[in-house]
């Protein structure tokens, strides 16, 4: 598995992606930014500028349903914000 596990497409990131080139993905949670930026830059072709990352910690979820209370946790979780130089673009709906 890589380091890219998949893009984030949200209305927020994609007005971002659209005006200051910044587009976010989920990432592996071991991978540093020079892993990401490499990782980046050869699947998409472009030069990144500027990553960011944030860790996520699962949080606790819990249900009641007929057989009783469920209780579990989310996953935790990696995410990058990248910024891509000028006038290169990410289109994640070019091969669909």
């Amino acid at each position: 598995m890589g380091i890219i596990i998949k893009p984030i497409v949200t209305e927020k990131l994609t007005a971002q992606g659209e005006k200051l080139n910044r587009y976010g993905f989920i990432v592996d949670r071991k991978a540093n930014k020079l892993q990401i930026k490499d990782e980046v830059e050869k699947m998409y072709n472009v030069t990144v500028t500027d990553v960011n990352t944030v860790n996520y910690h699962g949080k606790r979820k819990s249900r009641y349903t007929k057989a009783g209370l469920l209780r579990g946790r989310a996953n935790h979780y990696k995410k990058a914000y990248i910024t891509v130089q000028g006038d290169d673009k990410i289109d994640f709906y070019a091969n669909i």
